[in-house]
């Protein structure tokens, strides 16, 4: 990680300097896919992808304009991939009103070296920050089974709003399956 490929750093006090950079998908595939193929990470969908899979899947995210991947690192540390995208270019445009400001997100956690309390919340305190800048809402939309994602997104003052069904997507360069899902919104 270089400091020019940052898009956004905050400093937490007691919690370290957290980063946000672009997700390469040639240098950070392996990463991912180690990631993303843990039984716990079964709600991202990509448990069967292959290391090349992962690869594509986010060259193909890379060529987007309205949706952007990220690696957050804590200190030097990557802890996070983080995802943003604009909601009317999206599935979940058809499971609610867009509002203008609007930016939609999805988070998925590194596997913890040890448990520390309070790090998933600081994290997303500071990945929220980030997303809100020059926005008025986050919508996220957890799997509607995922309850550990539910509850940190109330934890950390989201609304609940419907459980909803994203619809399947099938497109020549993408494959997404049908998910019920619960939204959650954040208001500036």
């Amino acid at each position: 990680m270089t400091t020019t490929e940052c898009v956004y750093e905050q400093t937490v006090d007691g919690f370290g300097t957290v980063r946000v950079v672009p997700v390469d998908p040639h240098r950070d595939a392996p990463l991912l896919h180690r990631w993303v193929s843990e039984d716990r990470a079964r709600f991202w969908g990509m448990r069967d992808a292959t290391p090349d899979d992962v690869r594509e899947i986010y060259a193909h995210l890379d060529s987007l304009t309205t949706h952007h991947a990220f690696l957050v690192y804590r200190e030097e540390e990557p802890v996070a991939l983080f995802q943003t995208y604009e909601p009317e270019a999206d599935r979940v445009s058809e499971c609610y009103d867009v509002r203008p400001g609007d930016i939609g997100v999805h988070l998925l956690l590194a596997p913890a070296r040890a448990p520390e309390r309070g790090f998933s919340s600081r994290l997303l305190t500071t990945l929220t920050a980030f997303a809100l800048t020059g926005r008025e809402r986050i919508v996220a939309e957890p799997d509607a089974a995922n309850d550990k994602a539910i509850a940190l997104l109330t934890r950390n003052g989201f609304e609940l709003g419907p459980e909803v069904v994203l619809p399947e997507v099938l497109l020549p360069e993408v494959h997404i399956l049908e998910k019920r899902a619960r939204l959650a919104f954040l208001s500036r």
